[in-house]
């Protein structure tokens, strides 16, 4: 059941993460940062998601500061960067990006990308294992990781990753993913679930949004939750931020939730994660 910003998924270690956050992919650091963060919490929202590689942790530090609300009511995400992979450079990384968001301790940490042809992942891994053991990450979890990576996770190390996030909207719906997760009780995230605006062009989304007096946005945002995935759409503009919250006042209908499986092109727009090795 989805009724407000305050829904949360109790994830397979007992954390509440809320279903809905703020995503702050390549938002420029300083005040466009510290503002959007303001914006979203004065709508409600509860979970920030962020990255080294994004350069804006520092920002969010100030944000979360500035914010009102206390340290323990938002839910901070950030992820390993490339570069660092390995188990003494994880480490290493994990307190850089610490002291630039000024905080004692993150609520989740990902591993930002497999880069499976390095063969690194694994013991960068245990090093997340390690911070997760001591307390200093409440939840660690994957991000664009395919099943035979997981897998290979489960295998060889301790710890179950709470959540994977993968680029995830209309025209690449990761079912395989989405089952395998589910069936191991691991968490899926989308980001980029606007598909970095492709879906504003699409005049079939336009349609069935319509029914429902709902823009594109708020469809899709609706659709995405309803079939369990979480999600944290990006945007730096109050009204679109609370726009995109405007979406627990209807429920998307079976014959619609079918209808949109026939979206599924297996068409990214981010990068594939067999091929991205940039450092």
């Amino acid at each position: 059941m989805l009724s407000s910003l305050k829904d949360f998924v109790t994830l397979n270690n007992g954390v509440k993460m809320p279903k809905l956050g703020l995503g702050l992919f390549k938002v420029e650091d300083g005040a466009v940062t510290i503002n959007a963060i303001k914006y979203a919490v004065d709508a409600g929202y509860r979970s920030l998601d962020t990255a080294a590689i994004y350069r804006n942790e520092k920002s969010v530090g100030v944000g979360l500061k500035e914010c009102g609300q206390p340290r323990e009511e938002i839910f901070v995400t950030s992820k390993l960067w490339n570069a660092e992979h390995g188990y003494d450079s994880t480490l290493k990384a994990f307190e850089v990006t610490l002291a630039d968001l000024q905080l004692d301790y993150l609520d989740l940490y990902l591993i930002h990308w497999p880069l499976p042809k390095n063969d690194k992942y694994i013991a960068t891994w245990k090093a997340m294992e390690k911070l997760y053991k001591e307390g200093r990450i409440k939840a660690i979890g994957l991000s664009n990781f395919e099943p035979e990576w997981i897998q290979r996770v489960l295998d060889e190390c301790e710890v179950l990753p709470a959540v994977n996030q993968v680029e995830c909207h209309p025209y690449l719906q990761q079912c395989e993913v989405f089952d395998y997760c589910k069936k191991s009780n691991i968490q899926m995230q989308a980001w980029s679930p606007l598909a970095q605006g492709k879906i504003f062009e699409d005049a079939r989304l336009k349609k069935i949004a319509e029914k429902y007096g709902k823009t594109v946005a708020q469809f899709v945002i609706r659709w995405i939750l309803q079939r369990g995935i979480i999600t944290i759409p990006k945007s730096i503009d109050q009204n679109r931020i609370i726009s995109n919250a405007d979406i627990f006042d209807f429920e998307i209908d079976e014959q619609d939730m079918q209808e949109m499986k026939s979206f599924d092109e297996n068409n990214r727009v981010g990068p594939n994660p067999y091929e991205f090795y940039v450092v």
